[in-house]
């Protein structure tokens, strides 16, 4: 208690017990409830959320009470002398006293401050609500490193349409096994307007290339091996959260269990989980994000067919993806043909026409219908992507990541990689604030992620959302955009930049020329009296 009382690492506050959670100082868990029988001699069960079971206290709980009675009885003891002397001061006789609610140690509640240790056995719990690839990276760099992780996913087979590229550096970064890469693009086509081709990847060296991967089979392996590093999966749907009424208390979740053989498959068994931490990795309608007020954002809506195509033509998309711009596929955005393992995705996005998302995809469909002719759509898939970071990513010890964050990049559209490296470097930090799970953090450790987040990929997305506005805006512009492709310097540095996420371009004089060719471009397409006919692809 001294100790205790040196640090302000805890304080044991006498109250009425709460309807919803008491939390004892027995907890060998965080925020477990600590629930008294009215029977003699019956111990006192711990309730985590997710089961509730009967426990005998340990040797350091019961010193732990010992120490806790000891100065129960003195607070006690002088609370009664103040009530003593107060009465008689109020003419009251001697010996009356009001009668007052009983107080006791089962009624006291222990609050951890941050930065202070938690009593040995007990961890960090952190819920990661989302099990695509930032949540299940969160997951199992969390458990990797000992803190206790709570991974939710409603959907263990969810297939977001996505065009599932990944760059080289994500293979080696995340140790992904090479056959969960279905597809190894070294070349990609740009589409104009107009039709014209530009063969992009002239200079990509013989072991350089583009993974094309099933969302499915990625997520699920991310998840899989989170499992195996110790964080407990939960197939699962979160509804909400109570956040803490206090400093120190715990958020409560609330979600349906699918797996509990006492409910309904599809509408599973309502449950409670009580954690210390919780990261929202829960995609663009975060749930975690309504729950903290983070605000909302821009987004755009993703729509794709998976086709079946004919073995000769799919022979065209071994190592070839396309992307197409044109107003007639995207008033603001690309549409692409991206190979899969035996079947391609046709898909467009927009922000700024949302409704008219049929109309672009059957855009992309009769201008690419030469190369997908005879194709059987398996697959059709819809989702909102975020255009933006959100106004607010952390309140107090609650944080988002991947999507939920707004972590997709304008003129690309890539989130994959950004949506797992942003679970990870969340997951190191709180790994390092805590001490590996054994001290509670607060709203400053989370802010060291988002710092550190920011400086890292800030100009990223800057440069590539002033792309967007140059290029995505005309038909003029998008042509200007295709011939540009065409320079080896341009490929080079886009290349470069996607493949190993490093900023290239430190050449003044090649970007001096390329500043000059993308004005005169822009110039020329934009002035241009007589558009370019129409081609015929091949």
């Amino acid at each position: 208690l001294a100790q205790g009382s040196r640090h302000c690492s805890s304080s044991f506050v006498f109250q009425r017990p709460s309807r919803r959670t008491m939390s004892g100082v027995m907890a060998a868990v965080p925020s477990a409830t600590l629930r008294t029988t009215a029977v003699t001699g019956v111990q006192p069960a711990l309730h985590t959320g997710v089961a509730t079971q009967p426990v005998a206290p340990s040797s350091a709980h019961s010193s732990g009470l010992s120490a806790c009675g000891l100065a129960a009885v003195g607070l006690a003891a002088t609370a009664a002398g103040r009530s003593r002397r107060s009465s008689l001061a109020r003419g009251q006789r001697p010996g009356v006293v009001p009668v007052r609610p009983s107080r006791s140690l089962s009624n006291a509640k222990v609050v951890v401050c941050a930065g202070v240790n938690f009593p040995e056995g007990r961890k960090l719990r952190v819920a990661v609500v989302g099990g695509g690839p930032a949540g299940a990276s969160a997951a199992d760099q969390l458990a990797k490193d000992g803190v206790e992780t709570f991974l939710i996913e409603r959907k263990m087979d969810n297939c977001k349409p996505c065009g599932g590229a990944i760059p080289l550096c994500m293979i080696d970064e995340f140790d992904l096994p090479k056959d969960i890469v279905d597809r190894q693009v070294r070349k990609m086509t740009m589409i104009s307007p107009t039709n014209k081709e530009v063969q992009i990847g002239q200079t990509l060296k013989d072991d350089e290339f583009i993974g094309m991967v099933r969302r499915e089979v990625l997520d699920d392996f991310l998840r899989q091996r989170a499992k195996q590093n110790g964080a407990t999966l939960i197939n699962g749907l979160f509804m909400g959260m109570a956040l803490p009424e206090k400093k120190g208390d715990s958020y409560v979740l609330t979600y349906n269990d699918y797996e509990d053989e006492q409910g309904n498959a599809r509408k599973g068994v309502k449950k409670t989980l009580e954690v210390d931490v919780v990261i929202g990795a829960d995609g663009a309608n975060s749930r975690v994000a309504k729950d903290i007020e983070a605000g909302d954002y821009e987004y755009a809506i993703a729509f794709q067919e998976r086709m079946k195509i004919p073995e000769q033509k799919m022979d065209y998309y071994k190592e070839r993806a396309e992307m197409y711009v044109g107003e007639d596929v995207s008033p603001d955005f690309y549409a692409w043909v991206f190979p899969k393992c035996d079947h391609v995705a046709v898909g467009t996005g927009t922000v700024v026409d949302k409704k008219g998302i049929q109309k672009y995809q059957q855009g992309i469909r009769d201008r690419a219908a030469t190369r997908i002719e005879g194709g059987d759509i398996i697959r059709v898939e819809a989702h909102p992507i975020p255009e933006h970071p959100r106004p607010w990513r952390v309140k107090d010890r609650a944080i988002l990541v991947g999507d939920a964050a707004g972590y997709v990049t304008k003129c690309s559209g890539e989130g994959i990689y950004f949506a797992a490296k942003s679970g990870r470097m969340c997951a190191e930090t709180i790994v390092k604030n805590s001490k590996q799970g054994a001290r509670m953090i607060d709203e400053a450790d989370l802010m060291e992620h988002l710092r550190e987040w920011d400086g890292k990929y800030g100009p990223t997305y800057l440069v590539l959302d002033l792309l967007q506005k140059i290029f995505y805006t005309s038909d003029a512009a998008r042509e200007s955009f295709v011939e540009l492709c065409e320079e080896e310097y341009v490929q080079k540095v886009t290349f470069d930049s996607y493949l190993y996420k490093t900023v290239q371009g430190n050449d003044p004089v090649g970007d001096l020329k390329l500043g000059w060719k993308t004005l005169s471009s822009l110039y020329k397409y934009k002035n241009q009296k007589t558009p370019d006919p129409m081609r015929t692809l091949a």
